[in-house]
């Protein structure tokens, strides 16, 4: 069996890139996107997207720099389904690092699902380390459009940035 390569880019999110994320959730969560785009301008989050020669999202995730003071705090990481474990994550987050750096700052931190032990173990396998548990909730779309309110519990990350 023979590698594919494909070239990837890692540029900012914006917002005419949102109608080809739907792999990244719900109608809901796009729009809580575009609300994070507002705060992208305003300098409070980087949101980047991963992009193949098509120009269209692959991946997308957000760093936000208010919750965690001296952190970049990684978040809505999302890699459309058919290219999970192709290394597209990996990309993406090391970019958010990039980032972060590049602020000025020297440790990023991340949330993950107790229930979602692959992306934990690609975090881990990326130097991150758990030291806390959280309940965290969110509102979230069901299928039938109505609200719901969903909670869990994240295991608190972070790693040191060089």
């Amino acid at each position: 069996m023979s590698a594919v390569v494909v070239d990837l880019k890692v540029r900012d999110l914006a917002d005419a890139d949102l109608a080809a994320c739907g792999f990244a959730g719900s109608k809901l969560h796009l729009t809580q996107v575009a609300k994070e785009l507002d705060r992208a301008r305003r300098g409070e989050v980087d949101y980047l997207a991963v992009c193949a020669k098509t120009d269209l999202p692959l991946a997308i995730g957000g760093i936000d720099y208010v919750p965690y003071p001296g952190a970049g705090s990684l978040w809505q990481l999302s890699v459309q389904p058919a290219l999970q474990s192709c290394g597209i994550g990996t990309v993406l987050i090391g970019a958010a690092e990039q980032r972060i750096l590049a602020r000025g700052l020297d440790r990023a931190e991340i949330g993950v699902e107790l229930s979602n032990p692959r992306a934990r173990a690609l975090y881990e396998r990326l130097g991150y380390v758990a030291y806390d548990e959280r309940l965290e909730a969110w509102d979230q779309q069901n299928p039938d459009g109505s609200i719901t309110r969903y909670e869990t519990v994240c295991a608190q990350m972070h790693k040191k940035l060089t």
